[in-house]
């Protein structure tokens, strides 16, 4: 076998495989297999192979795809293979880069660190305003549904958090289960007592219910529509019962006060016709008695006090037409009484018949005050004592 060379080693006659290192060179193998060039080849691409496996850790490292603790552990072996390696090749050099990838991979392995130790310092901080935020609503939180929900989005958020040991997240979680817990017991509390004040509010509102129910019947217009009025203020004041009870409980009040209401208006609505109907019926009396001929006055006196009987015998008329039809009704009769006046200064007042006649009115209507006196009657009463008044003034005080 013939001698052969290269830069960084050689085969020697007898197929002994030589590198060359800073040391001097080191047997790496034996060739015996065909010519001393194609052993130089073979143990030159054993040494390209570990060149490549270097080149795809470097690449892989400084692309993030490598993780530096795997790359250091697969860079040490390199190198320690490196002493013994039976390859021909710049071992030196490729020593070199296998330090400086050792030193990238340390340095890539404390950036990972650091990074891990952020992320589970971010991580804590993330987890513990979670907690904070489940304590806070816990302890305050009065928007129960939406306190609520806010926690159950917070379980996961709280799993979508990573990177924290099992030992820290399991004490956090600890507080964050027992501002849960908290919050649960605080809202079961006020829903508890909600229940519980709604069941007083459902008590007085039937107890109301039953007062407007009877009051529904009467006809005690004036009194029952106060009673109503104060039930009303009563229920507003009772609070609610829950959305589903107290729309129950509102329909069976409400139809109480509006069978009552409907009963006093459809009363008021035929008095006021009557009322309505009492007006035309003593206006009509009233121009009656305004166009009473005063040329005979005994006939006009008894014309009118034919007209005045009807007058008083007609019911009641809306309030504010009484005090008009009133003034109207005692203009006519003064009309009337100056006529009788006249006639009477004409005459004696012992043969005069109209004086008679005033006498026996006069006699009438104080007979008609004594028994609305007796009856206790406020209003005949009132009545009565105008008309007595109204004779008395007829007469001449030389003969009252």
């Amino acid at each position: 076998m013939l001698r052969m060379t290269s830069d960084w080693g050689r085969i020697d006659a007898d197929g002994t495989v030589y590198v060359r290192t800073a040391d001097g060179e080191r047997v790496v193998g034996s060739w015996q297999a065909g010519d001393a060039e194609a052993g130089l080849a073979f143990y030159t691409l054993r040494y390209d192979d570990l060149v490549t496996e270097v080149v795809l850790l470097e690449k892989r490292l400084a692309s993030g795809a490598g993780d530096p603790k795997a790359t250091r552990g697969q860079a040490s072996a390199l190198r320690e293979q490196l002493a013994s390696a039976a390859a021909i090749g710049d071992l030196a050099s490729l020593e070199q880069r296998l330090d400086g990838l050792l030193a990238q991979a340390d340095e890539k392995a404390g950036e990972a660190a650091a990074a891990r130790a952020q992320q589970r310092t971010d991580a804590i901080t993330a987890k513990e305003a979670l907690v904070a935020e489940a304590e806070r609503l816990a302890e305050a939180g009065t928007s129960w549904k939406a306190s609520g929900d806010r926690l159950r989005a917070i379980v996961e958020e709280w799993r979508q958090i990573k990177g924290i040991d099992r030992k820290t997240d399991d004490a956090l979680w600890k507080r964050f289960a027992a501002a849960r817990d908290a919050f649960g017991r605080r809202r079961g509390q006020h829903f508890a007592q909600l229940d519980a004040e709604r069941g007083q509010v459902k008590h007085v509102k039937e107890r109301l219910i039953a007062r407007a129910e009877e009051l529904s019947t009467s006809s005690d217009w004036k009194d029952t529509t106060a009673a109503m009025r104060d039930l009303m203020t009563e229920w507003k004041a009772a609070g609610r019962a829950g959305r589903d009870l107290e729309d129950a409980l509102w329909t069976r009040f409400r139809a109480a006060q509006d069978a009552f209401f409907a009963r006093r208006s459809e009363v008021f609505a035929e008095r006021d016709a009557e009322q309505l109907a009492n007006q035309r019926a003593k206006e009509e009396l009233i121009g009656k008695a305004e166009a009473i001929d005063v040329a005979d006055p005994k006939s006009a006196q008894s014309t009118l006090r034919d007209l005045q009987s009807q007058y008083d015998d007609i019911g009641h008329v809306p309030r504010d037409a009484m005090r008009r039809l009133d003034d109207r009704m005692r203009a006519a009769e003064q009309r009337v009484r100056d006529a009788v006046d006249a006639e009477w200064r004409q005459g004696s007042a012992e043969s005069n018949p109209f004086l008679t006649a005033m006498r026996e009115r006069l006699a009438e209507a104080e007979a008609k005050l004594e028994r609305a006196r007796k009856a206790g009657d406020e209003a005949r009463i009132r009545k009565w004592q105008d008309e007595v008044t109204q004779r008395r003034a007829l007469l001449p005080e030389s003969t009252g």
